[in-house]
């Protein structure tokens, strides 16, 4: 059996980041961080965070543990996905530590959608409209501002004839689908501007998904299923490999897939929430069904 991982499989840049900025304000704050929602979307690592004292609070500024505002000078963690103006200025006016593990490139469209919003343009934000990523963007807009994931989504916002449309991506979303949904944008005749601000690592992920999908017998996709990026690559490797399961943990793996052929090719990616150990954790489980069968490799 042949066991492939893709290179670009577990946490990008702005994870990493996140996650490694939450444990230090933990190491030096102890009992005193509280994150803006799930640092991300992997209930493994917010597990781990909690018993390092680590606590989330909602857009309320409620802590879900104790149910009460954190007391003033608190460190509060602006989660991956990023947030509002609006719920930012509030947690300002908390007097709170406050440090900012905003993905750059979410940032980015923070200060896109602020600038052409200002400018006088409608904003149109092509993603999931109930994602926090996508919730965040859309409170950083000073005017018009409207999100879609599908064609009749787009069919239905009544835009205005004499305003520019400026669209832009959730950093997470299929590329494929992006492109297909600016092009009917366009055919209704509005002046459209298209930003496209999908993450350049999330393009890599979700080509190389699909090429090693191709080219297995089985595909395991590990990840959270609150993960909007791992869903989309969950739809792409099965379009390509019917043979596809979506893994959050190594319970999943052992519940619903009970036999590897021992000549068959195993592809695995993950979301860019999910930890490296999880990812070997599971490669090695699928290598020693193998090892049980046969006493081989």
């Amino acid at each position: 059996m042949k066991v492939n991982i893709a290179n670009t499989a577990g946490f990008c840049f702005g994870v990493k980041r996140a996650v490694n900025l939450v444990y230090e304000e933990a190491e030096k704050h102890a009992g005193s961080v509280y994150t803006m929602g799930p640092i991300i979307h992997n209930e493994t690592v917010v597990d781990d965070l909690r018993k390092h004292g680590v606590r989330v609070i909602g857009d309320d500024l409620i802590c879900e543990d104790t149910g009460k505002v954190p007391p003033e000078g608190s460190v509060v963690i602006v989660r991956s996905h990023g947030i509002s103006r609006e719920i930012y200025e509030r947690v300002e006016a908390g007097g709170y530590q406050i440090v900012n593990a905003t993905c750059p490139f979410v940032k980015k469209i923070h200060d896109i959608v602020a600038e052409k919003s200002r400018e006088g343009c409608t904003i149109l934000i092509i993603g999931n409209p109930e994602h926090p990523e996508v919730k965040g963007i859309r409170g950083w807009a000073e005017g018009e501002c409207y999100a879609a994931e599908t064609e009749a989504d787009i069919r239905r916002i009544p835009f205005s004839a004499e305003k520019t449309v400026c669209v832009v991506a959730q950093t997470t979303f299929n590329f494929d689908k992006f492109q297909e949904l600016v092009e009917i944008v366009s055919s209704m005749g509005y002046h459209v501007i298209v930003k496209n601000t999908i993450c350049n690592a999330t393009k890599e992920r979700q080509t190389e998904a699909m090429d090693l999908a191709r080219a297995s017998d089985v595909m395991l996709v590990l990840g959270s299923r609150a993960s909007s990026n791992t869903q989309k690559l969950y739809e792409i490797c099965r379009s390509q490999c019917v043979n596809t399961y979506y893994i959050q943990k190594l319970d999943d793996l052992e519940n619903e897939v009970t036999n590897f052929p021992s000549d068959s090719c195993v592809g695995i990616t993950a979301g860019a929430s999910t930890p490296n150990n999880i990812i070997q954790e599971v490669s090695q489980h699928v290598r020693g069904f193998c090892t049980d069968a046969r006493g081989e490799l």
